[in-house]
């Protein structure tokens, strides 16, 4: 950069020269201003002085608290979750129970949410890893309760509930649920999610720092507006600045995240060496004493309160997994039915091939056939078809057909050779095979394009339809296969 020259570094010189002169100005009049007014208040009566000082004391805390707010973290708002109602739940398990799925699960989900708001019991649902201290802290707040059944068939391994007396007289439910990241324990860590959602207060129990895997469940337990509690544990088994400094880090990370953060050590034993006066060394075990008191608080304000208070983002909570549970029983039910829809056409085209009385009639019933399937797997899937549309896709599927026929025949050969009883029954069984497994390839190619983007995708389709067809896969040459054979034998 060049060096500036003479006259515009002199005007730079006096610009600063007046800003120096103008803040001097400024200090000196604060500075006049404030003995005056000192004087001015030296001359006032005593009652007055004090006034005046009163004001300016409440306004020097006021403009304290608000640098605090503006600065400090902000206390997060309940975030309800957008849940479906109850009628728009109900619905869809009736819709799933008249296609023959099964919803026992989803029912007894609703029946015990209705029995908890009923009880009009408060529900604490101690969450965290297996490490973390969950039952300690449970037997901390309740060392006298026992477990209590759990209405839920086919959970009372997993999940236990205790009626814990606070000091303050409240009484709550703790839920004792498994522990996360178990070692193959993806059923018991669904069951805790699950019990998390049931419960109106998340108290989540960590020993230490937070892992991304604890972090990603601390935000979605955030998600459905109910308290959220994190509690470090074992606190007795840090030093005083370690645990000060984790304490710190914790509250900074999570303030927007939960509601309150505590800090406990729910005792447990401890085993220590002793040296005597003699020389020797003993081993000890002894109960450390639990240090809860926080926490114990912390609930005892979340009782008084009463379950009704956290009644609606409860069932918010609760309806949404419903919900869920029922979308995925939803797609589960469409991929069972679509398959089913494939298997009765493939049939049909492979009748429809054996049964064949003149050259090129098979061809004619193959075409009905396939604007049949794809018409019934388009309202299965919600998806509006017009005549135009199934034309021109099957335009597209002949010339896939014509680049793969003898890769088909090929395919069916080696069907046909797995049943010995097949050979002998002539060519029209082969043709009868290879029609079967075009219209099974065709078939699954429009389901998943359908499930997948929604319409009737011909470019997508046709792609799935070369690759299925290449497929060679035991099971499913051995069921087209076995059709074929079954109405070979009954029209022999």
């Amino acid at each position: 950069m060049p060096p500036l020259n003479r006259p515009l570094r002199l005007l730079l010189l006096a610009v600063l020269a007046l800003l120096a002169a103008a803040l001097l100005w400024l200090v000196l009049g604060v500075l006049h201003s404030a003995i005056t007014l000192w004087q001015d208040l030296r001359a006032l009566p005593g009652w007055a002085q004090m006034l005046v000082a009163g004001l300016l004391v409440a306004a020097l805390c006021g403009l304290a608290w608000i640098g605090m707010w503006l600065l400090g973290p902000r206390r997060r708002k309940p975030v309800a979750v957008a849940a479906p109602t109850r009628g728009e739940v109900e619905q869809r398990i009736d819709a799933l129970k008249q296609r023959s799925t099964e919803t026992a699960a989803l029912e007894a989900e609703l029946a015990e949410l209705d029995r908890r708001a009923r009880a009009e019991q408060l529900y604490v649902a101690v969450f965290g890893e297996i490490s973390a201290g969950k039952s300690s802290v449970i037997r901390a707040l309740a060392p006298d309760a026992e477990p209590q059944v759990d209405v839920l068939g086919g959970t009372t391994r997993a999940i236990s509930h205790y009626a814990a007396n606070l000091p303050g007289g409240q009484e709550l439910v703790l839920a004792d649920v498994p522990g996360t990241h178990e070692v193959s324990g993806s059923r018991r860590e669904q069951l805790a999610r699950d019990e998390a959602l049931r419960a109106h207060v998340v108290l989540y129990v960590c020993a230490g720092d937070l892992t991304r895997d604890q972090d990603a469940e601390l935000r979605w337990l955030r998600g459905f507006g109910k308290p959220l509690v994190l509690a470090l544990n074992k606190a007795d088994q840090f030093a005083e600045g370690e645990r000060a400094a984790l304490e710190r880090a914790l509250r900074e990370r999570y303030a927007e995240i939960t509601d309150a953060r505590v800090v406990v050590s729910a005792g447990g034993v401890e085993d220590f060496e002793r040296r005597l006066a003699d020389g020797r060394v003993e081993r000890v075990r002894r109960d450390r004493k639990p240090d809860i008191g926080a926490l114990s608080t912390l609930l005892q304000r979340y009782a008084a309160a009463g379950p009704r208070a956290f009644e609606t983002a409860r069932e918010s909570a609760v309806l949404s997994a419903v919900d869920a549970r029922a979308e995925s029983l939803s797609a589960q039910t469409r991929e069972r039915d679509a398959d089913a829809i494939v298997a009765k056409y493939t049939r049909r085209a492979v009748v429809g091939a054996l049964a064949a009385v003149m050259p090129g009639s098979d061809l004619v019933v193959q075409g009905v056939l396939a604007t049949g399937l794809i018409r019934e797997l388009g309202k299965l899937y919600g998806v509006s078809v017009r005549d135009i549309d199934i034309d021109a896709f099957l335009g597209q599927v002949k010339l896939t057909l014509r680049t793969s026929a003898s890769l088909v025949l090929a395919i069916a050969g080696n069907a046909a050779k797995a049943f010995p009883g097949l050979g002998t029954l002539g060519g029209g069984v082969l043709h009868a095979i290879a029609y079967g497994l075009i219209f099974d390839s065709l078939g699954h190619a429009v389901a998943t394009t359908m499930r997948e983007h929604h319409c009737l995708d011909a470019a997508a389709a046709s792609a799935s339809l070369a690759t299925l067809l290449a497929d060679t896969s035991a099971g499913r040459l051995k069921r087209i296969a076995e059709y074929a054979l079954q109405h070979a034998d009954d029209g022999a």
